[in-house]
């Protein structure tokens, strides 16, 4: 795996290809185990290495993968784990892959590296557009953070309707610092 800062990203959209949930084990939190669990069974998670996984079907995807009309759809989108959200970004309180100013990404006060997977086919390489860098990536960090738990940006949602923001709410909304 190849991380990139999110400074060296334009754009990103999910494309509903389904490669995150074919090439990666999905790791699950316990509180995320147990609404699985509760709603699925335990049949649908594995255990190893001292962690909690969703379990893969035997063509290595994830076991809530599904493909409707050529699109993969996540079956787990009402209870989606943290893992799946926050792919193909991570957000980290450290510059844990280089590149730190380019990385780096301030909201409230607070520093944060972000860097994106570069296996995601998803990724438009260049300068940030605006709406990527106040909007993508602050849901992503928003969500890390736990602050945020319903996905706009940070999913392909499809079919689901974007919130309208007011042109006013746009004045209070600082651009991000980036350093370039």
């Amino acid at each position: 795996m190849l991380f990139v800062p999110w400074q060296y990203v334009a754009d990103w959209k999910c494309r509903a290809c389904g490669l995150c949930c074919k090439a990666y084990s999905v790791v699950v939190s316990f509180q995320e185990w147990l609404q699985i669990v509760k709603n699925y069974g335990v049949e649908t998670t594995v255990s190893g290495l001292g962690k909690l996984y969703l379990r893969k079907k035997s063509d290595g995807s994830c076991m809530f993968l599904y493909n409707l009309s050529n699109m993969n759809l996540c079956g787990l989108q009402h209870m989606k784990p943290e893992a799946c959200k926050l792919w193909p970004f991570k957000v980290l309180a450290n510059p844990k892959y280089g590149y730190a100013n380019e990385a780096l990404y301030v909201l409230g006060g607070r520093r944060f590296f972000v860097y994106v997977d570069s296996n995601c086919h998803g990724i438009i390489y260049g300068r940030p557009t605006w709406e990527f860098a106040a909007h993508t990536v602050r849901e992503f960090i928003e969500i890390a953070m736990g602050t945020r738990k319903e996905q706009y940006k940070s999913t392909a949602n499809i079919g689901t309707p974007q919130p309208i923001i007011p042109f006013e709410t746009y004045n209070v909304i600082r651009r991000p610092q980036l350093f370039y």
